[in-house]
């Protein structure tokens, strides 16, 4: 099975693909999707669902886990991130791909059975689950990974 993990964001959207047999994780792509601050709104959410159209066409992902919406301290960030989410669900729904939300308590504790885990510990267990050399980076890549790690989790514990 094939997991295509998703950390949604306007300027960053963080990418993981993790293939697992129930067993083991690997792997098998991670990074951001990025695009040009000055370039208008309806422009950036344009590449971004090209760049995830082009990604689910190369590596056709049985599910994708999305971060679920969650309370922001800044509301122009929430409202960036909901638009972005908006893109990466529609891009799913057309490509006929199940989508499966996790806020960040249920990937904590997923990933570290403490849903109160700090970051850093969060990418050690990404690293380690996934047999990597360092921990991914940047930081929304790694946190893509832990999404489709919690897919592959769930979909196995059920």
């Amino acid at each position: 099975m094939r997991i295509l993990g998703i950390d949604p964001g306007t300027a960053t959207t963080g990418y993981g693909i993790v293939e697992s047999d129930g067993h083991s994780l690997k792997a098998l792509e991670f990074g951001c999707l990025t695009t040009a601050k000055a370039s208008p709104l309806p422009e950036r959410l344009e590449e971004i669902y090209k760049d995830l159209t082009s990604l689910i066409k190369k590596y056709r992902p049985n599910i994708m886990t999305v971060e679920s919406v969650y309370f922001y301290n800044n509301v122009k960030t929430a409202i960036a991130v909901a638009q972005a989410r908006g893109v990466v669900l529609l891009c799913a729904h057309q490509n006929k791909i199940p989508v499966r939300e996790f806020t960040p308590l249920q990937v904590k504790s997923n990933l570290t059975n403490y849903g109160k885990a700090e970051k850093k510990q969060v990418q050690q267990m990404v690293k380690t689950l996934l047999k990597l050399n360092r921990i991914p980076k940047p930081d929304d890549a790694a946190d893509a990974l832990a999404l489709a790690i919690c897919g592959a989790n769930q979909n196995y514990d059920q």
